[in-house]
């Protein structure tokens, strides 16, 4: 990618699928002015709203709305430093890599604000009565849906086309380990609560599973954000390979072993949520066990398809 360095500004020309193919001025004011600006200033905007509508009013109540919370404040945070990074043109200073950070956050946070779009209104919102801190929930919800289609845009703009020279994490390989890490992250959100698996070794090997493929994809992820990827004894490559044949063994086997183990009667499960004495009532910011094992088990699901997507 050519680069024209002057006293105060960087000119970098890249090129995008949706018309975007023009300089991008960093370093300078200027760089609000462009597309990718505009669109960083819309998630700075979308998510401030939306965790200010909820904190004015105080409604974040429970796990869920904390963690709604967190996901609006933590993407604020990120998007405002990345702001500041380009238009003070520090790049080149930046701990990570710069090829690799924005798009690899860009992707993280559309998952996130996906997730808080979903989970705030069904888990926290409808429970409200009616009156300004519903009101409030709402409009946070909206704009959290602003933020996550901005921060998807995000993605689609700066990803890596075909033929094109850039980080391993705008490839799509390397969006499939943010989606497999982020994924496993919300498993372990609803496995928080240890007496959904420790009455059984098989449901300890599944939670093993989850945890080990984690790591091994995180660690992809850091090596190419902290440009490290030679530390290894092994090529990247291979190294990428390896974890990506052993995560579809491995996720295979929880695939089968989870919804057995859970609502199988056989083996102590229960195969519907009114048979769970744990969900017997409708309870307020509270997601019941059986719930919980469901949502296990689709996840699953959807993780063992992205380690098949990324298979060589």
């Amino acid at each position: 990618m050519p680069v024209t360095v002057t006293r105060t500004t960087i000119t970098t020309t890249t090129s995008s699928s949706s018309g975007l193919g023009s300089s991008t001025i960093v370093g300078s004011p200027r760089a609000l002015t462009q597309p990718l600006g505009l669109l960083r200033l819309l998630q700075l905007i979308s998510t401030c709203v939306a965790f200010s509508l909820v904190a004015s009013v105080g409604a974040w109540t429970g796990a869920m709305g904390n963690w709604s919370m967190f996901t609006w404040c933590f993407c604020f945070a990120v998007t405002l430093i990345i702001l500041i990074v380009e238009l003070a043109g520090l790049q080149a200073r930046f701990p990570l890599s710069w090829r690799n950070f924005p798009i690899t956050y860009a992707c993280y946070a559309a998952l996130f604000c996906l997730s808080a779009s979903i989970i705030y209104p069904t888990t926290y919102v409808q429970f409200l009565s009616h009156g300004r801190s519903r009101d409030h929930a709402i409009a946070a919800t909206a704009f959290s849906c602003i933020a996550c289609v901005a921060y998807a845009t995000e993605v689609a703009w700066t990803r890596a086309r075909p033929g094109e020279i850039t980080g391993y994490m705008a490839t799509v390989p390397g969006l499939l380990k943010v989606l497999e890490t982020f994924v496993a992250c919300v498993i372990f959100a609803f496995i928080s609560n240890p007496n959904l698996y420790q009455h059984q070794p098989a449901l300890e090997w599944c939670v093993a599973v989850y945890s080990i493929c984690f790591i091994l994809a995180a660690v992809a992820i850091l090596l190419n954000l902290g440009d490290c990827t030679n530390v290894l004894p092994i090529a990247f490559p291979t190294f990428l390979s390896g974890l990506a044949l052993i995560s579809v063994l491995f996720y295979a086997t929880a695939l089968v072993l989870w919804p057995l183990y859970q609502f199988d009667q056989k083996y102590g499960g229960h195969p519907r949520r009114s048979m769970d004495p744990g969900c017997g009532d409708r309870h307020t910011y509270y997601v019941c066990p059986w719930d919980r094992r469901l949502a296990v088990a689709i996840l699953t699901a959807i993780n063992l398809l992205a380690y098949v997507a990324d298979l060589p």
